[in-house]
């Protein structure tokens, strides 16, 4: 592999065939505004920010269940803080918190275990939200649940699945050219995964880590690989061929395959994960929750989730959108890519 000088001036000086490289991980759409990676690259090279924020593509029917149960007397709504100012069809959980909703944030979901059993005549729902890098979390949650045989915690569900979500792209006729494949649930699930969807496409994946160096390697990587149906991985200190088996298995036992609906972006085959019916006891009525509607109709987030638009092209982009007042769930979390735009003053 060239040293890092001769990669950036590669990047730098490319002039071949454009190339649209579209990352699906949050934390890499993050990382490449704070590294001001684009600006590092050549004009022919653009960068799309994917459906890999968690947030951003929860439907507003989960938003508007969640609130529905945080309303009722003797139920509490437990959630991570970035979920809480998603807008669902009409508000927010923050919102509907204000009006006297039940919410309650922690940092891990096994936090609610100490809720739950200090306030026994309350139902605690946990919002379980997340890609395959949250999905072995929830099978421990279930687990400590059983355990202690604890009868006033669910779960409301909304998990969703990266090679089905790059495949439904794929069909709908998105223009990309390669993708930076997710560090993070690549961890879990190994980077054979990819090897199906790269051969079909015949395009390139490069699983990248987090650092500058590291997603500059991979862009090096892919777009030397332009037009080559490959998976490289570019994060082996981490990432393995077949991933974490372990906790594969533990979302096996409690989660299986389901259709889902993504913001924006419509019903998805086969690419979220529900309760297995012997566990249906612990669901809080997390199917069938796919309807979307826009709380303001002239959000662009299906769109530039998707690569057809940039965040800055949107009308209401830093103007009534901002973090501070966010219009769609693209602009709500840190990994979310109208956020990242606005927060590094990103043109390009």
């Amino acid at each position: 592999m060239p040293d890092l000088e001769m990669m950036k001036k590669y990047l730098a000086e490319y002039d071949g065939p454009e190339m649209n490289i579209m990352e699906v991980c949050g934390s890499h759409t993050g990382a490449i505004a704070r590294y001001g990676i684009p600006g590092m690259l050549s004009e022919k090279i653009h960068l799309i920010s994917g459906p890999g924020c968690p947030v951003c593509v929860t439907p507003s029917a989960y938003i508007d269940r969640l609130i529905e149960l945080a309303l009722k007397p003797d139920t509490c709504v437990v959630t991570f803080g970035d979920l809480l100012r998603v807008p669902g069809s009409k508000k927010s959980l923050s919102q509907a918190k204000g009006e006297g909703a039940q919410v309650q944030m922690v940092y891990a979901p096994t936090d609610m275990i100490a809720l739950a059993e200090q306030k026994p005549d309350t139902t605690f729902v946990f919002a379980a939200v997340g890609f395959e890098t949250t999905m072995p979390a929830y099978a421990l949650l279930l687990d400590e649940i059983i355990r202690k045989n604890l009868k006033n915690v669910k779960l409301l569900t909304a998990l969703k699945t990266m090679p089905e979500i790059i495949d439904g792209l794929m069909e709908s006729g998105a223009r990309i050219d390669a993708f930076i494949a997710p560090g993070h649930v690549s961890v879990i699930t190994g980077s054979k995964k990819y090897a199906p969807l790269a051969a079909r496409w015949n395009i390139p994946f490069g699983i990248a880590g987090f650092e500058a160096v590291e997603l500059l390697t991979a862009l090096y990587g892919i777009v030397l690989s332009r037009g080559c149906g490959r998976v490289m991985n570019f994060y082996p200190q981490v990432v393995t061929e077949t991933g974490n088996t372990a906790a594969q298995n533990a979302v096996r036992k409690y989660f299986q395959p389901s259709d889902a609906a993504w913001r924006g972006l419509g019903t998805v085959r086969n690419s979220g994960r529900v309760l297995r019916a012997e566990y249906e006891v612990f669901d809080a009525g997390s199917r069938a929750l796919n309807e979307d509607h826009k709380m303001n109709k002239a959000c662009c987030c299906d769109r530039i989730l998707t690569g057809a638009m940039r965040p800055n092209e949107c009308p209401l982009f830093g103007k009534i959108c901002t973090p501070l007042s966010p219009q769609g769930a693209c602009m709500v979390s840190t990994e979310g890519s109208c956020f990242s735009w606005f927060s590094s003053r990103r043109t390009r």
